[in-house]
């Protein structure tokens, strides 16, 4: 049965009209929908027909209906060409609709694309206007970098003519004109979609890189950097021209890195970016670091303790004096941990002084300093200053070198609590790395009240994960990790019969949404405090670690995969 029988069928149209549309259809070569249309049949009931008459399912599409990260499962092109478009994904099924689900050609080339995304997925009927709905929600970052590079070689276009005209100029009153330019061309509005779509989508961090022949723009999400946009390379100059405006940065300087910072209102938050530059063979690269002030600091409870190291964390900060040490690799979430101690301190009752670099987020009642060492204050120098400010509570952004590690355990030794970062790989690794600064093992021992080290795991959306039965290689090698934690630690751990996959959704495409971190702490004790006058090696003072209690941060991973928490591939990035 054709759609427009049942038309009739329905009494949406009458049989004699029908007939003469479809002879006039035939006649002028008008489509028999359009035709209809014209008569004042509705898109909806066409829809409908069409979908009853091919045993289809079909689905209208309004404007905000479709996501910008679902528009990324089907590039636009394919989109235009093939006349189908990504709808939303829900449970598990990535539901596409199609303006003509006959069309093989467009059935094969939707089969090869989702089988890259490993998804299943289901085919809605829908009509051409619902097509161009759809394919205006692709404008986002592509649809408005591109409308801004036509206006961009325009404006190129137009100073190429006037620099023709000015030859003579001098270079101090060139280097002014090509400010003025960057400031007022089209350059702006690209630099503000990326930014704009960089907070949109939770990006932490975003990477201008030159590379032969084009910019990549990449973003990192969750710890994994996504690349978002290319660029013709002739568009890099002005973009770095225009964020070194923002910064008040030196154009002009090209040979070596330069770091600054500017703020901005987007989408109604004040956002912090903190900009550094860095030459490299194609050119000047662009890091972007996002501070939403709107996000805010987040609290212990917040940041993936387990309830006995939460005890351990908010017991040691109550102490009046010692140091509290946490250590991992640059993004691993130490500054965040930092600040959420930071919060739990009686700033009213305390003076509590911090020495950052940089200071990312602003907390009531802590005197929060900058540090800048190319004008000679480090931490070193910072920290000596601090110390003539009557402090209770110092955080010390990191201890570099051994002026720094000295002058904060002096500190720590005349009554004060310092908190600080260090780089090392885990919590063992901590005195270790000190006595290899330089600082005596006698000043370590009565000092370090904790050690604490930690990494960030991707969680899982609570409503976009399915179990998963845990069996075969993957319980083999979890059994074998639980052998391998020491008895008196592992008698409790029963090993579940499922955990969790994250699966694609309409509100979590990826299956995953944000971080949290598994940490491992060492504390002190008098076990500990003889180990690092006699014999402060990484393999002893592991042994009072796990004496102690300590279970590892791949352990504690492992704790939040039982508990769905994580993923086992995330488990597995340890």
């Amino acid at each position: 049965m054709q759609f427009f029988d049942i038309l009739v069928k329905k009494n949406i149209i009458k049989p004699d009209k029908l007939a003469r549309l479809l002879t006039k259809s035939k006649e002028t070569g008008l489509s028999l929908e359009n035709l209809l249309l014209a008569e004042g049949v509705s898109e909806k009931a066409i829809l409908e027909a069409k979908g009853e008459a091919g045993e289809m399912p079909v689905r209208t599409i309004t404007k905000d209906q479709i996501s910008f990260e679902i528009l990324k499962q089907i590039p636009e092109e394919a989109a235009r060409h093939y006349k189908f478009v990504p709808i939303e994904i829900k449970d598990g099924v990535l539901e596409v609709g199609m303006v003509n689900p006959d069309d093989v050609e467009a059935r094969e080339a939707l089969q090869f694309i989702v089988s890259k995304l490993n998804l299943p997925f289901k085919i809605y009927l829908i009509t051409e206007k619902d097509l161009e709905t759809a394919l205006d929600a692709y404008k986002g970052i592509h649809g408005e970098v591109g409308k801004v590079l036509g206006e961009l070689e325009s404006a190129l276009a137009e100073a190429d003519v006037e620099s023709s005209k000015n030859k003579e100029q001098a270079p101090e009153d060139f280097l002014k004109t090509e400010v003025k330019f960057i400031e007022e061309a089209p350059i702006t509005k690209m630099v503000a979609v990326i930014l704009k779509h960089a907070i949109s989508g939770n990006a932490s961090d975003i990477h201008i890189e030159p590379v032969e022949g084009r910019v990549k723009v990449r973003f990192r999400v969750d710890g994994i950097l996504y690349t978002s946009l290319i660029l013709p390379s002739s568009v890099h100059d002005a973009i770095v021209s225009r964020i070194k405006i923002l910064t008040n940065l030196k154009i002009d300087e090209k040979r070596k890195p330069q770091d600054g910072r500017f703020e901005a209102k987007i989408e109604n938050r004040e956002i912090d970016f903190r900009v550094s530059t860095f030459p490299t063979f194609f050119g000047e690269k662009i890091v972007i670091r996002i501070l939403d002030k709107a996000k805010g600091v987040k609290s212990l409870k917040e940041l993936g303790l387990s309830e006995e190291q939460l005890d351990m964390v908010k017991e040691a900060i109550k102490r009046p004096y010692g140091l509290i040490l946490l250590t991992g690799p640059t993004g691993s979430g130490k500054t965040t941990s930092l600040y959420a101690m930071l919060q739990e301190l009686d700033r009213e009752k305390y003076n509590v002084v911090s020495l950052e670099d940089p200071i990312e987020y602003n907390i009531e009642g802590v005197s929060q300093s900058q540090v800048k060492p190319e004008i000679g204050y480090d931490f070193a120098n910072g920290l000596r200053s601090i110390l003539r400010q009557d402090p209770d509570m110092i955080m010390v952004g990191e201890i570099r070198d051994k002026e720094t590690a000295a002058l904060a355990i002096q500190a720590a030794l005349t009554g004060h609590l310092v908190f600080a970062t260090l780089h090392t790989n885990n919590a063992a690794g901590v005195v270790p790395r000190l006595v290899d600064m330089g600082v005596d093992p006698f000043l370590i021992a009565p000092t370090l009240l904790l050690a604490i080290g930690q990494r960030l795991v991707r969680t899982l959306c609570p409503d976009s994960r399915r179990e998963i039965p845990l069996v075969g290689p993957s319980r083999e090698k979890i059994r074998l990790e639980v052998e391998a934690i020491p008895e008196h630690l592992r008698k409790d751990i029963v090993i579940p019969d499922k955990i969790y996959q994250g699966i694609p959704s309409a509100s979590c495409p990826k299956g995953s949404r944000g971080r949290v971190g598994v940490f491992e702490i060492l504390r002190r004790s008098p076990e500990l405090e003889n180990i690092i006058l006699t014999n402060p090696v990484d393999t002893e003072i592991t042994k009072e670690a796990r004496r102690q209690g300590m279970y590892t941060m791949r352990e504690q991973a492992l704790f939040k995969l039982f508990d769905g928490i994580i993923s086992f591939e995330e488990f597995n990035k340890l």
